[in-house]
């Protein structure tokens, strides 16, 4: 008897398409959960190579929350490139201003592997919608209960 490890090649993966709804979903459960599922890690046939995560869709991404007072502590940092062009936004006033499904993104983002031809072609996969309607009906999506899965998984306040 032989012992070899099945490993998945990309024409046998087959991607589901699903939907979560965010509505006062806590902003790094689910961005954990995202991240799973795009990378493909809830399938039993993993490979850690080759992309056979599924297509998420994210529906009300402005109505995510956050523990505790990290809507006012937690603050997000970027630098302009020029002398002194170091720039910082609270969670709390990019989810009230122009694109607040920007931190749902990053959160997801720097749960996957970091700086890999992989990890961007998997976050080609996320889409993330701030109001309840998404344009994918056609693919038929699967929506999954994100707020059933566990009890901390949401915020009513």
């Amino acid at each position: 008897m032989k012992s070899t490890t099945a490993s998945l090649k990309p024409a046998e993966v087959e991607k589901k398409w699903i939907v979560i709804d965010a509505q006062d979903a806590v902003v790094g459960r689910l961005a954990s959960f995202i991240a799973m599922r795009l990378r493909g890690k809830h399938r039993p046939d993993y490979t850690p190579h080759v992309d056979c995560g599924d297509f998420v869709v994210v529906v009300n991404a402005d109505k995510v929350k956050f523990t505790g007072k990290k809507l006012s502590d937690k603050i997000f940092y970027w630098h302009t490139g020029h002398p002194g062009g170091v720039k910082q936004r609270t969670a709390g006033q990019i989810l009230g201003g122009k694109y607040p499904e920007r931190v749902l993104e990053k959160a997801v983002e720097r749960m996957l592997p970091k700086e890999s031809p992989l990890a961007r072609k998997q976050m080609t996969h996320l889409r993330i919608y701030t109001g309840a309607e998404h344009p994918h009906e056609a693919q038929n999506p699967e929506t999954i209960a994100f707020a059933d899965l566990n009890a901390k998984n949401v915020r009513s306040a």
